[in-house]
């Protein structure tokens, strides 16, 4: 596995809550029911642009729509939705990859991902993302959620690259 960046510790995974950070928060509903969101092709490219530097990804979400596996699955990245307990899968996701909570990554936008960035290495949180879950993130991304919040985030992550 190609190292990315280090701050405290090498980053070896990337985890990705989906409503709020992948998406405006927003879902529009048709009159036969059918739900659909918007999401930035930004972010579809820098997922891609963490593939293929071999880091394991995943998107971890509460919501149950299946668009959200739907976009997982367009990505090429797993993806677990309807979690009640997000920490208790990041955790046993990690254990079965190998990473240290030390060094995974995530980017949640509200209190239902607390829990994990607060055990986590990397909390990454979208601009207009819950106060609380600011204060507790290392990097705020200058993009709302579902404007190329992941983008952000690569860019930041290159950012360190280049300076370091």
């Amino acid at each position: 596995m190609k190292q990315l960046f280090q701050l405290k510790h090498e980053i070896n995974c990337f985890i990705y809550d989906f409503d709020g950070v992948m998406t405006d928060n927003r879902v529009m509903l048709n009159q036969d029911g059918v739900e659909s969101v918007c999401v930035h092709r930004g972010d579809g490219w820098a997922i891609s642009q963490i593939r293929i530097m071999d880091y394991p990804q995943l998107i971890v979400s509460t919501e149950t729509n299946e668009v959200v596996k739907r976009r997982a699955e367009k990505l090429s990245i797993p993806c677990f939705s309807g979690v009640t307990d997000k920490l208790s899968l990041v955790k046993s996701y990690l254990t079965d990859i190998g990473c240290s909570p030390h060094s995974a990554l995530y980017v949640g936008n509200d209190l239902n991902d607390l829990n994990v960035m607060k055990n986590i290495g990397y909390p990454i949180s979208p601009h207009d993302a819950s106060d609380y879950i600011k204060l507790i993130s290392i990097y705020t991304t200058p993009s709302r959620g579902g404007y190329g919040v992941i983008r952000d985030m690569f860019d930041w992550a290159f950012m360190l690259i280049n300076n370091a």
